[in-house]
């Protein structure tokens, strides 16, 4: 008798150790990190179709996203998209011969020279203000992105979908995890 008791405790104490692990994984996975995988090219040559990622949940919960963090959000069409920031609140974003401007200033993007570099006919990224894309503003409101794909040819980004709210961004991202070949942090 006391030793099947003893084999129920046991299973207990099994039981609610697990349901615990579970809850913490879940915890974690909701509210702090989750992956995510990296679908289509418009990342190339910073991140490749099927990159695994790590998502940092929190940290636009306690502060806003900076130029040129590779962030997570939720897209128009349902689906979450991977892009960078080019632009933050108050910023005049536009292009013009291949060059970045913030409110008129030239702004570097070394993430891109690999691709500049490639690029035998025309420029990366066409010309464009921001009132191309939204007639209505001089600069980026509160509140609001402007995020590009960095193979700026072939990504659907803000210049087709417009800025982007920062309440859809789920979190910034710079961890790939998988391929195990591939592991590093990307700029």
């Amino acid at each position: 008798m006391e030793k099947v008791e003893k084999e129920k405790n046991e299973l207990w104490e099994w039981i609610k150790a697990l349901l615990i692990a579970f809850a913490i994984a879940a915890f974690i996975r909701y509210f702090l990190f989750t992956p995510i995988v990296v679908d289509g090219d418009s990342m190339m040559p910073t991140l490749e179709d099927g990159d695994r990622m790590i998502v940092n949940k929190i940290g636009y919960k306690i502060g806003n996203p900076d130029r040129f963090d590779i962030v997570v959000f939720h897209a128009p069409e349902g689906k979450d998209y991977i892009k960078r920031v080019i632009g933050v609140p108050g910023d005049h974003v536009e292009y013009i011969d291949d060059q970045l401007y913030i409110n008129g200033e030239p702004i570097d993007e070394p993430y891109l020279n690999q691709y500049k570099a490639e690029i035998t006919e025309g420029n990366l990224t066409g010309d464009f203000t921001l009132q191309d894309i939204e007639p209505n503003l001089d600069v980026i409101p509160e509140g609001y992105v402007f995020v590009m794909g960095d193979n700026r040819r072939f990504s659907k980004d803000s210049r087709h979908i417009g800025i982007v709210s920062i309440d859809e961004m789920i979190g910034n991202t710079n961890l790939i995890f998988w391929p195990i070949s591939d592991i590093k942090i990307v700029k």
